[in-house]
């Protein structure tokens, strides 16, 4: 990957996007410097809206589109131009985005009043806006998703024209962008409204626990598990994205931070070089569905179902546990067929020394977990979160600065108690806030509290990096959105879906999850649910799917999406670190996320997997027995496609024994006449005869 050395580095750097993030640094010179400034001014105000915010809804997703509209051509030029004309461009078609943002907030109650009968500053705003989130989102990502977006946008001007059923009413230019750029179903819809809340809060979040040594810490303990176990460094690998899936959420942010450390080291200790990339590809996307963080979408998809955060969390808990003990099991299969062995001892870190190093970076992740299952908003939840992460950073440097262990101990106590005083009442933002800002002045009179607030303040700026690709995919996204609730067109493919169904709920699902890895190829997983979030999920709905189910079951196939070849976003971030093919790696992904394909259909059968209501076995078993009933079958259903795809148990499978196994695993996620006796039947039978074949196996163990 090309790189921009610091901030002072010549920056011309010829990407077609940056689907996998900006080179590191902002910029070179002052233009990096701007960039810089601009990235913590757009924190700052993320900070505000969090924990102080006065501002109506409508303002604070203007200012953050406004922001990510400044921040992504600002930066786009500060890496692409060759000369200081094009930065300064760059930074003026960012500065016009950001005073479209700003023109909510300036005429906010002009633009109440004269709603619906826009004026001409209104559509020349309007149609700017749009615009510029457009090429901004190009600039980003590439062709595919604007493309799309172009395409709905077209069939909503031209639309009347096409036959019947395809057509519709017809609609003005003055309508459409109303519509678009003004009101809370375009542009400014619910997508936008949780990027400007939870999501940057807790990319945030992410960034000031990486900054202080999480992937260190996720990284040594997983080394010091799984290092000398069978084919160890692939298990690393596993174990360390499931962590960082923790607090980031973002797969591709997930392989090109801990990729850059476990492929190589998986290709080290023998792993081919795709599958090593595919194993991270892997690991890596499953981030997005791994508790508590999860992904952008859950995020949206609580908002959209108006339901808890913690209600996401549950339902997705067991699913993103099969999916990740999966590709656990595909590496040891893999390492025992090839014969690749564990780290030496020596190699390997402790990961009990790791947790006492750092034990106090774990405290904000189990805070933010307690208070999401005790209730609290998201919002609430993740800035406290993010008070006691900066806290715990500051209070770590000030403490190395003292000499005596007693005065070390001291500190902290007295922190406690200073924050169990504050916080008598309930947790309030203002006096933790307090807290955080005398920590701040004690911190700045010390050499390593100055390196740790520098640190703090990179964070606010790195932060507003990386939102940049998740907020314009949620801005523009908004565009296929306003077409459908305006044209009601969604109604179409629902009652085809419906129509299918009525003869086969497989079949509509099958449908569901084509539409979601085929809309995934080459546009990021958020937009891929959203659309078919709002396509087909209310339509498996009606065919007594519960409704979270069918928005999750959209969400793991917008996940797919990104290991799916030919484009397989994942696999193109995990390319240059294995310099190894994107299409090779991507079908290496496929097979080693094979239960991630079958999973979704697991819990639309078997809702309990989810801990729903409506399991069939709920009657005979009781809710808790319908759940581990579901869950062991999918284990052992999990176990039967790894040994299918990897063709090795005990010893190395024919065909046929592949075939058994395929039948076995298809038997036990299907819904007929004994199908779980057959399934579980030749279950048995495959691996008495794997383990009758162990004395003959070329390898037998490692």
């Amino acid at each position: 990957m090309l790189q921009a050395e610091g901030t002072e580095a010549a920056a011309n750097v010829k990407f077609d996007h940056f689907e996998h993030g900006f080179p590191a640094g902002f910029g070179p010179g002052g233009w990096g410097k701007l960039a810089y400034a601009v990235g913590i001014a757009f924190a700052s105000f993320q900070l505000y809206v969090a924990a102080f915010n006065y501002l109506p809804s409508q303002v604070v997703r203007g200012v953050h589109v406004g922001f990510l509209i400044l921040m992504t051509f600002g930066l786009s030029g500060n890496f692409t131009a060759k000369g200081n004309t094009g930065r300064a461009a760059g930074w003026l078609i960012g500065g016009a985005g950001f005073l479209c943002g700003l023109y909510q907030w300036i005429f906010y109650a002009d633009l109440i009043a004269h709603d619906g009968d826009p004026t001409r500053l209104d559509l020349v705003v309007g149609t700017l806006l749009a615009a510029l989130i457009f090429e901004g989102t190009r600039r980003l990502m590439g062709l595919a998703l604007p493309l799309m977006c172009g395409a709905c946008i077209l069939y909503w001007f031209f639309g009347q024209h096409l036959p019947a059923p395809f057509n519709h009413r017809g609609y003005d230019f003055d309508q459409i962008i109303t519509h678009l750029s003004y009101g809370t179903e375009g542009f400014y819809g619910v997508p936008i409204y949780v990027s400007a809340t939870y999501i940057f809060l807790f990319i945030l979040f992410g960034s000031f626990l990486e900054h202080a040594g999480m992937i260190q810490l996720f990284t040594d303990v997983s080394l010091g598990l799984f290092g000398r176990t069978r084919g160890g460094p692939a298990k690393v690998a596993v174990f360390a994205s499931g962590l960082m899936g923790t607090i980031s959420g973002s797969g591709i942010a997930n392989v090109v931070t801990v990729g850059q450390f476990t492929i190589p080291l998986m290709i080290k200790f023998g792993y081919r070089r795709a599958f090593a990339a595919g194993v991270e590809a892997t690991a890596s996307m499953g981030g997005q569905i791994m508790p508590p963080v999860m992904g952008a979408v859950a995020f949206i998809m609580a908002e959209t179902l108006g339901v808890d955060f913690s209600v996401i969390v549950k339902a997705a808990l067991i699913p993103a546990t099969l999916y990740f003990a999966s590709a656990f099991w595909m590496v040891h299969l893999e390492a025992g067929k090839h014969g690749l062995t564990g780290m030496k001892r020596s190699e390997i870190p402790s990961a009990w020394k790791a947790l006492v190093a750092r034990w106090y970076l774990v405290l904000p992740l189990a805070a933010l977990v307690y208070m999401l299952f005790q209730g609290f908003t998201p919002l609430y939840a993740g800035s406290i979160g993010l008070a006691l992460t900066v806290a715990l950073i500051l209070g770590a440097s000030i403490t190395l600065g003292l000499s005596e262990t007693g005065l070390r101990y001291g500190f902290w106590i007295g922190l406690a108690l200073v924050v169990a005083a504050v916080s008598r009442n309930g947790l309030e933002i203002v006096p933790v806030a307090g807290v955080v800002g005398v920590l701040i002045a004690i911190a700045a009179f010390s050499r390593r509290g100055r390196a740790s607030l520098v640190a703090c303040r990179d964070s606010l700026a790195d932060s507003a990096k990386s939102a940049l690709t998740v907020g314009m995919a949620c801005a523009i996204v908004g565009s296929i959105i306003g077409m459908l609730t305006q044209t009601g067109v969604g109604t179409l493919f629902g009652g085809w879906v419906i129509g299918l169904g009525a003869k086969s709920l497989f079949l509509a699902l099958v449908m569901t999850m084509l539409l979601s890895i085929l809309l995934g190829t080459g546009i990021p997983t958020i937009p891929t649910y959203i659309i078919t979030a709002a396509l087909a999920a209310p339509a498996l709905a009606k065919l007594g799917v519960p409704l979270i189910v069918s928005h999750m079951f959209a969400f793991y196939y917008g996940i797919m999406a990104d290991l799916s070849p030919p484009v397989a976003l994942a696999a193109l971030a995990a390319a240059p670190i294995a310099r190894e093919s994107p299409d090779k790696i991507g079908w290496e992904a496929m097979r080693i996320a094979l239960a991630g394909y079958v999973i979704p259909f697991v819990f639309v059968y078997s809702p309990a997997l989810m801990l729903q209501a409506g399991d069939p076995m709920a009657a005979q078993l009781g809710f808790y027995g319908a759940v581990a009933l579901a869950t062991f079958k999918a284990l052992v259903a999990i176990g039967l496609f790894g040994m299918m795809a990897i063709g090795f148990l005990f010893a190395k499978m024919s065909l046929a024994e592949r075939g058994v196994a395929l039948i076995a695993a298809l038997c036990l996620l299907g819904d007929f006449r004994f199908s779980d006796t057959v399934g579980f039947a030749l279950t048995v039978v495959i691996v008495l005869w794997q383990w009758r074949q162990r004395p003959r196996a070329a390898v037998v163990t490692a």
